[in-house]
């Protein structure tokens, strides 16, 4: 499976990520040793996943989530 994800980091921003093991690519986040924007902003939690088969699918629609506003960002995550 793949899968997008959104994380609330420490200084409340939100980041958007894709990856295959998301227990895996949180504690790398949170170790400094995931993407470079969330290394000075650990910790990180994690708000929202999607699944999907393929990862095309997924990195699609890893796009259109960095493509919407902050306050559509935490409408998906709330579940709205």
């Amino acid at each position: 499976m793949h899968y997008v994800y959104i994380l609330r980091c420490a200084d409340d921003t939100l980041y958007t990520g894709y990856t295959t093991d998301v227990d895996r690519r949180v504690s790398e986040h949170n170790a400094g040793e995931g993407a470079k924007y969330t290394r000075g902003r650990t910790p990180v939690e994690l708000l929202y996943t999607e699944p999907y088969e393929t990862r095309s699918a997924a990195l699609s629609r890893e796009h259109e989530i960095k493509a919407l506003s902050r306050a559509e960002k935490e409408r998906l995550a709330g579940g709205e």
